[in-house]
């Protein structure tokens, strides 16, 4: 098997650590160059277990910086780009877009300047072939708009319709991959995902934010009805995917990575309000490490569930079509809902000094 050089952009947030872990155990012969700015959802503690890994070479830098991109593409012979790395989180986008303009648009286009450069343009003007290449684009489902009750799922054929400045930065960064393939032979793949969960995930998104505010005896805060609809896939099957399409995906193609698994919000947090009551009821343990945790102590953390006013543009359904991913690349998610949202409550009782460090800095952050 040929050994792959590998910049992941972004390899220390809560998707590119948990791909970076799945890549090293499954294809220890590869070489990964993580590059991360570690803004406040980078954390290079994510990469704890890997970061003495002789194959594995931590950088932190900007995507923005096409001439660091280019540097490091030169000098470990990278001849792939994952690009992961985003701001992602809609309700930030809302209150500040700037970010979201500036590296979700802006970092990909200088990624794409730098490997257009590097692979094609450099070997062209010594008249040789275009270095071997791949350039993996992670975007999302969001993308494609929102969905009614009775919509067909997303699939590769759905027509871009964003609601967000998240979403909307997405969809151009996926235009602008699109671009460099149809316009100057970059070779290029695209993945659209759902929403992951899993280990390292921040704890501002639902799950996490959940499961420590169950912790802390806090509000869980549910947007509006709680009946937004998203399909959810375990972070692992996610990274399974990603290695699909690098295999065999076609270039210039873009492939839907669902988890086959809608569910509403509410029932979300119902789900791990029980999940939590048990692991309390069946480890009296966690009694003494989580003392605050008194709604879940007495097996009644449901009762924390508070309604708080939607927000701006919320879109309704999401739902993922991973048919052609399925068919082309013999894709399937190995994670039912049950066992990973099990797993994911397990990781984050067992883990708790890395998520209490990340909300210390976010109360420090925001003082």
């Amino acid at each position: 098997m040929s050994i792959r050089n590998i910049l992941v952009t972004g390899g220390a947030g809560f998707i590119g650590a948990n791909f970076v872990h799945y890549w090293l155990e499954n294809n220890p012969q590869d070489n990964i160059v993580v590059l991360d700015a570690l803004t406040y959802a980078g954390n290079k503690a994510n990469l704890h277990t890997v970061i003495e890994s002789t194959h594995l070479t931590f950088v932190k830098g900007d995507i923005c910086d096409t001439a660091l991109v280019e540097t490091l593409l030169k000098e470990h012979k990278l001849d792939t780009i994952v690009h992961f790395a985003a701001e992602s989180h809609v309700d930030r986008s809302i209150t500040g877009p700037d970010a979201f303009i500036e590296t979700n648009i802006i970092g990909t286009y200088s990624l794409l300047k730098a490997a257009k450069k590097v692979w094609v343009d450099e070997p062209k003007a010594e008249g040789k072939s275009p270095i071997s290449h791949r350039f993996h684009h992670v975007s999302t489902d969001e993308v494609y708009g929102t969905l009614s009750a009775t919509d067909p799922a997303f699939t590769e054929e759905t027509a871009y319709a964003p609601n967000s400045p998240y979403s909307a930065s997405k969809a151009a960064s996926d235009h602008l991959v699109r671009a460099y393939y149809h316009t100057y032979g970059l070779e290029v793949t695209t993945s659209n995902c759902s929403n992951n969960y899993g280990p390292y995930h921040f704890p501002e998104k639902l799950i996490p934010l959940i499961i420590t505010n169950i912790l802390f005896n806090k509000p869980l805060p549910v947007y509006g009805d709680g009946q937004q609809i998203r399909d959810w896939l375990y972070v692992t099957d996610h990274a399974r995917g990603i290695e699909l399409v690098l295999n065999k995906g076609r270039i210039g193609e873009n492939y839907n990575i669902g988890g086959s698994n809608e569910w509403a919000n509410i029932d979300i947090v119902n789900v791990v309000c029980q999940l939590m009551n048990e692991a309390f009821a069946e480890n009296p343990t966690l009694a003494s490490r989580f003392s605050q945790a008194k709604a879940a102590l007495s097996g009644e953390a449901e009762s924390l569930i508070t309604y708080v006013t939607d927000r701006a543009g919320h879109d309704r359904r999401y739902a993922i079509d991973a048919t052609k991913t399925n068919n082309e690349l013999g894709y399937q998610p190995v994670e039912t809902f049950d066992t990973g949202i099990k797993k994911t409550v397990e990781w984050y009782l067992s883990n708790d000094d890395w998520w209490k460090e990340l909300l210390v800095k976010e109360v420090n952050n925001d003082s």
